[in-house]
């Protein structure tokens, strides 16, 4: 490992311990509900595995089973290697037979085994394991022997399908080696898995595979163990209720989850693995899915019906309209599906794209009226479902035509003057995906237009032909191009580019395809249509910077699907100048005046290249369908209600759940852990006395016993809470008169607390935290959400940061090994640092602003309430730079240790791919949150978690403080992390080679050496990566109604979308089901009180409250039915859409006026949208 690297990681290391002992002082005092830091450390990934489990297997936890643990994973590592799912068998068998440890039973063993298999083939990084399994219970076959039920639940989801399908197969594995019988599933328990699955497809929400019914009870027949949940909704199972060995009639998500989900969709993956070693490991009895998969392949076959010879096409790939289906109102279609003029693909890496993430130029996010922002998800047709969006200059922006008839190409954003001038987006520009993404998702290589970096390695190529080597003074002689503009133009291709006559010279000179960007989308056209537009060039007036065609309607669309850049002043007259009339003349030239229709090939680029000396080649290729998604976020994180403690305040806290309202009141009456001060005998609810300051002993509540010092009592065991009327106002003044503060204006709680429990949270945080206006998350923490965005290289100038600050922060060279000096020069960002969101377009705060309030909060807290001294002692936003984070992503529970080094105009969490890798999540749009480091070891507390099933996904109930490219998701192995792909790649790319078809240097051939971490190449330079629209329009526009017309603009501006087949979808997919589901709710809703916010099945018969004397009003509005009735109409109205759907629309408007009666001036609605 590099010396400043090693120092690095640490530095990581010192600064993490040095916020564990500060925080360790703290909770020492004991005003927390653990008098210890409640985050354990795990130095590698066997660790965080050991100590996420247990959490639910104490007996796991302590360090001598820990150590002996990790010592036989690594074994096993080195026996099956890193990952293998034979590593998770083993170590679940071991642990399952107690050769670690002992455990209370045998069944707890299997549990605690099967945990931890689980836990190591999802890296010990999400809450599966605890919460998606759920446990085993024994029950008995037909013939009197007992067999395993397996218990899964929601949770599972976080998994994957793959990881769950894996937890199976180690249950399995286990119950065989402890001599457990298999299941033997009766014709109704069989029936009743294929009916729920239906059930929950069609009732609940759509699985993202739906097995057929031939799939699904052939699995079940042949699953040696019992898949079985608890229930989950509240709807029967429609048929084969009352089954004896199935002990709920409702409908079970975790049940639905692993068979469709997971075994069915996974199968092919299982048995791949399986057939290897399979029979070594006593798993033959999987050899049934083998004629699973055979039984699936059939099942699809039908479904799609007989695939025609026709769509065996030369073009190997078809429209993909997935990514279509669930379209959302306001949300833009950008392309149709493989629609020319949408976004061409490229392939290529900036260095602030890849991973799943792509990039489009910044010109193209303005001319699509700002809706897309850097951060913005798209909704890709290939090769991934989603993308999220950054910017890259050195791609081909969008070809516009503006209102006069002008065709131009935009290299920069437009002025505000020019945008409004935009009449047609004939080329929405390219799209920068990476091979690694084809790659990880096995899709084809699809053919990509001629660009730059592919004729810059022909020019090579062809020169290496000719003299032997790149000899630039041969190729100067033969040329004429001098020896300097050569070597700039083969140094740097994307900004130092051939002119036309440099372009055309070296064509003819050394054979090669003109240069791509005097080369036109002659695929776009028909033969007839390049026919009549030779004919036109060729009658046109012509000088040697200027070609002036008649103005022709057919003509002048030609040009314009060739994106060739013109004027047409006073539709009179075509005009070409300059570079484009010099590549025109040159093209054209031996091409003769009339051409036999008969006689020509199909193609235009045929053609051409039949006639004229200058070859070309397609710069169409693929274009690729897409639509937005979600926009991009940079928020804190907030519970319903905003809390800023999680307090209970009980109803006395009034609708804003006010620490305010209660203190008028008097009191706070919820459920409370209760302790006795040791002291002064005081009975509170905090564990130190607020009177008195000493510690308190906790008390548990008997029903005939009242309080008692003991959990056992003689009438069983007691509660460690109890429902209890508290004196507020007394409370919450001791407690300001400790922290020496004012109550601020406003300090809101929670209604009650949802943990196991009931153990609040100190109040005087809530005060603290409101007195810095920071909010609380459900564990004790502050949370800021952003959308997961990756980078590997930056410039200070970027980021904010000071040069001298970045060198102490270990960044000594940029990537040319030249010492930092100035604020232009590019550097790689070492693994674990991370860029924030401050963000001035966004209409909510900037991490920098928040994490800035919140260490203020941490300061106050420690010398306030802990009586320690001061840690952060911040003056600006800026001073973050070196601190300390947490990352966490949603539904995991593993959070990794990461350092603030500057702050970005964007709303993205930017950080190395590695990093995210290590959160389990790729850049396809999702976003993850940061915590500040010395605030989570804190506060945090596993005792405050939720006790409701997935309470404790998304807590850290572990960290990493180093990161190991081996152990994070191998998703990113296939990341190609290369400087230019090779030219092989291009040509493969032609014929639809697989991806590994083609040897491109991806991370998973740097596991284990030192450039694992760094010297990670890209293939396109990027000037900016904040150069782009920063926070989309979606976010800032108010109403529906605007982003729907924004919607429809733009589907009318880009030539490749059919604004009706937007128009059609929008009602389809999102207005009718709106309208029909809210109609169909309206008819089952609650009311409720608008005082006390009590719930009611139906009003009472007194038409008030019976609480509180309140009003009633209704949960589900009028208008959230009608609202969107009215431009469902319009929309059907100016895009003529079918009968069939303004038939439907008609009828459903009449259902919606028998419940409510006719709206008054319904006409005057419809104008107002579309009208």
């Amino acid at each position: 490992m590099k010396p400043d690297l090693k120092r690095y990681f640490e530095e990581i290391q010192e600064k993490t311990k040095t916020a564990y002992a500060i925080a360790q002082k703290a909770r020492e005092k004991g005003y927390d509900p653990e008098r210890k830091v409640d985050i354990p450390i795990a130095k590698n990934m066997a660790e965080r595995v050991i100590r996420l489990v247990s959490a639910v297997a104490p007996q796991l936890s302590q360090q001598k089973v820990i150590d002996k643990i990790i010592a036989r994973i690594k074994e096993l590592e080195k026996e099956y290697g890193i990952l293998d799912w034979r590593v998770s068998l083993k170590i679940a068998e071991e642990i399952a037979k107690e050769k670690f440890c002992e455990f209370d039973s045998k069944l707890e063993a299997a549990e605690a085994g099967i945990r931890t298999g689980f836990a190591y083939h999802t890296l010990g990084t999400v809450a599966s394991p605890l919460e998606g399994f759920t446990g085993i219970k024994v029950r008995k076959r037909a013939d009197g022997k007992e067999y395993w039920a397996l218990f899964f639940s929601g949770p599972i989801r976080s998994a994957g399908g793959t990881g769950a399908s894996v937890c199976v197969l180690i249950a399995d594995y286990v119950r065989k080696k402890l001599n457990v019988q298999t299941y033997d599933p009766t014709e109704e328990e069989i029936q009743r898995i294929v009916t729920e699955v239906h059930d929950f497809h069609n009732r609940i929400t759509n699985l993202q595979y739906l097995p057929s019914e031939e799939e699904i009870s052939f699995l079940t027949r042949h699953l040696p163990v019992q898949i079985d949940g608890d229930p989950s909704e509240k709807i029967e199972v429609s048929q084969y209720k009352d089954i004896k060995r199935t002990e709920t009639n409702k409908l079970r998500n975790g049940v639905c989850l692993v068979i469709a989900e997971c075994l069915c969709q996974k199968a092919p993956k299982l048995w791949k693995q399986l057939s290897k070693w399979g029979n070594d490991f006593d798993l033959s009895h999987w050899s049934f899915l083998e004629e699973f998969v055979e039984i699936q392949k059939k099942a699809k076959a039908k479904l799609k019906g007989e695939e025609k010879d026709e769509r065996k096409e030369k073009t190997k790939i078809a429209p993909d309209f997935t990514f279509m289906k669930d379209i959302v109102a306001g949300r833009p279609i950008l392309t149709m599906p493989m629609r020319f003029g949408g976004f061409r693909l490229r392939y290529g890496r900036a260095r602030n794209s890849g991973y799943s993430s792509a990039a489009i130029h910044p010109a193209t996010m303005s001319v699509l009226k700002n809706y897309i922002a850097i951060g913005t998800q798209l909704k890709l047709e290939r090769p991934g479902k989603g993308a999220v969006v950054a910017a890259c200059d050195t791609i081909e922006g969008p070809i516009v035509r503006l209102k006069d008839g002008t065709v131009l190409q935009l290299e920069k954003i437009p002025d505000k003057t020019l945008k409004k001038e935009i009449d047609k987006i004939l080329f929405l520009g390219d799209i920068l995906v990476t091979y690694g993404d084809f790659l990880n998702r096995s899709h084809p290589l699809v053919p990509v237009g001629y660009c730059q970096e592919w004729w810059i390695q022909e020019l090579e190529k062809a020169i290496v032909e000719q003299f032997g080597s790149v000899d630039l003074f041969k190729t100067s002689e033969l040329t004429g191009i001098t020896e300097p503009r050569l070597k700039e133009i083969l140094s740097n291709p994307f900004y130092k580019q051939p002119t036309v006559d440099e372009a055309i010279t070296l064509s003819l000179r050394l054979s090669i395809p003109l240069h791509p960007k005097h080369t036109y989308f002659w695929k776009a056209i028909t033969k007839k249509e390049f026919i009549e537009f030779a004919q036109a060039i060729k009658r046109a007036k012509r000088s040697k910077e200027k070609i002036i065609v008649q103005f022709s309607e057919n003509v002048k669309e030609i040009a314009e699907k060739l994106c060739i850049p013109h004027k047409a002043p006073a539709k009179q007259y075509i005009v070409f100048e300059s570079a484009e009339a010099r590549t025109l003349i040159a093209l054209f030239e031996n091409i003769p005046d009339s051409l036999d229709q008969n006689k020509l090939p199909e193609d235009a680029i045929e053609i051409i290249n039949s006639f004229s000396k200058i070859k070309i080649r397609d710069k169409a290729g693929t274009f690729i369908g897409a639509r937005m998604g979600r926009p991009e976020k940079a928020k804190m994180r907030k519970l319903t209600g905003s809390p800023h403690v999680l307090f209970p305040i009980g109803d006395e806290g009034g609708k804003l759940r006010s620490f305010q309202s209660a203190i008028e009141k008097g009191k706070v009456t919820a459920e409370f852990a209760v302790y006795k001060c040791e002291s002064c005998n005081h009975i509170t609810v905090l564990p130190k006395c607020e009177i008195c300051d000493k510690p308190t002993k906790q008390l548990y509540y008997c029903q005939k016993c009242g309080l008692i010092p003991f959990e056992q009592c003689k009438h069983g065991k007691a509660r460690p809470y109890m429902l209890k009327q508290i004196d507020i106002k007394n409370l919450i003044t001791n407690i300001t008169k400790r922290i020496d503060t004012p109550l601020p204006a406003l300090v809101k709680g929670v209604r009650g607390t949802s943990n196991k429990n009931h153990i609040p949270e100190h109040p005087a945080k809530g005060i603290l935290r409101a007195t810095h206006n920071v909010t609380v998350n459900k564990d004790g923490t502050i949370r800021y959400d952003m959308t997961q965005m990756g980078i590997t290289h930056f410039t200070p100038r970027e980021i904010r940061t000071p040069v001298e600050k970045l060198r102490e922060l270990g960044y000594l060279y940029d990537v040319n090994g030249k010492p930092l000096e100035r604020d232009d020069q590019l550097l790689e960002i070492f693994p674990q640092d991370i860029i924030i969101p401050a963000c001035d377009a966004s209409p909510d705060e900037g991490a920098d602003k928040v994490f800035f309030r919140v260490s203020k909060f941490i300061d106050d807290l420690l010398v306030k309430l802990y009586n320690l001294e001061p840690f952060y002692n911040l003056n600006s936003p800026s001073d973050l730079v070196g601190h300390l984070v947490l990352g966490l992503a949603p539904h995991t529970s593993a959070a990794i240790v990461g350092r603030i080094i500057g702050f970005s105009k964007t709303q993205g969490y930017l950080a190395h791919p590695l990093f995210h890798a290590a959160h389990r999540r790729d850049l396809d749009g999702d976003e993850s949150c940061l915590i500040l480091l010395l605030d989570a070891l804190l506060n945090f507390s596993r005792q405050y978690l939720p006790a409701h099933r997935g309470g404790i996904q998304d807590a850290p109930l572990v960290i990493t403080a180093t990161l190991v490219p081996s152990e994070v998701d191998d998703m990113v192995f296939d990341m190609d992390c290369c400087q230019r792909y090779p030219l092989e790649l291009y040509y493969a790319a032609q014929e639809y080679k697989m991806p590994w078809e083609v040897k491109v240097e991806t991370v998973k051939n740097r596991l284990g050496k030192e450039t694992q971490y760094y010297s990670y190449g890209f293939t396109h330079p990027v000037i900016d990566i904040n150069n782009g629209i920063r926070c989309s329009a979606y976010k800032t526009i108010p109403s529906m109604e605007e982003k729907l017309k924004g919607q429809m603009e733009i589907a009318e501006l880009i030539s490749a979308v059919d604004e009706h087949t937007v128009a059609e979808l929008v009602i389809e997919k999102h207005f009718i089901r709106d309208i029909k589901g809210n109609l169909r709710k309206f008819s089952m809703q609650q009311f409720r009180c608008v005082q006390c916010n009590e719930k009611f099945r139906r009003p009472p018969l007194k038409g008030i409250c019976p609480v509180c004397n309140g009003r009633i009003i209704f949960t589900i509005a009028e208008g959230s039915i009608v609202k969107y009735l009215e431009p469902s109409l319009s929309l059907a109205k100016k895009y003529n859409l079918s009968p069939y759907l303004k038939q439907s629309l008609e009828l459903l408007k009449r259902r919606v006026e028998d419940v409510f009666g006719k709206p008054k001036e319904t006409q005057l609605g419809l104008r107002r949208w579309f009208g």
